[in-house]
């Protein structure tokens, strides 16, 4: 039923949620399992960045503006997008790490729009699944932060499973 399971992260508790699930459709349907980061491009509000340069950070894919984020002034911008681009690098081998050798692997870094990425990438690959996280979050918070997660389901032409992250 599936030959390509798509699995988006960004190193979140939410997205580390999914993986389980991601790994196990692969394994049932031994499928490739590819793992995605997308390193958003985007650092206004709705941007993933926060923190300051040494402290490169993502959350949700969506993530929250605050004062570390670049305004969009400066020529910090190619910098930063490559630092979170080599973090991407670093979350995408550490799941494959924890995946294992009983399911095919495959793993890409991309740049841009994280939710646009996400379909292209679908796309390319012939994904047959998308399995996502999400933090769950309702009512203005989901309204002023977006979700990737959510314009993923409104707009993919394949399933999109999603798991909700635990609340700690």
């Amino acid at each position: 039923m599936y030959n390509h399971v798509l699995f988006p992260t960004d190193g979140s508790e939410a997205a580390d949620a999914a993986l389980d699930h991601a790994v196990d459709h692969a394994r049932q349907y031994d499928a490739v399992l590819h793992v995605l980061f997308v390193a958003q491009d985007d650092f206004g509000p709705s941007g993933l960045v926060h923190g300051d340069h040494d402290d490169i950070e993502q959350s949700d894919m969506v993530g929250e503006h605050d004062a570390g984020q670049s305004s969009g002034m400066t020529n910090e911008e190619p910098e930063r997008l490559g630092a979170i681009a080599e973090h991407g690098e670093t979350v995408v081998a550490d799941v494959a790490d924890t995946v294992g050798d009983d399911v095919t692997v495959e793993t890409a870094v991309r740049s841009g729009n994280a939710y646009e990425r996400i379909l292209d990438y679908a796309d390319e690959e012939g994904a047959d699944l998308v399995v996502m996280g999400t933090h769950g979050r309702t009512g203005v918070d989901r309204y002023l932060l977006g979700s990737v997660t959510e314009k993923v389901v409104r707009t993919a032409d394949v399933p999109v499973l999603t798991v909700r992250a635990k609340e700690s």
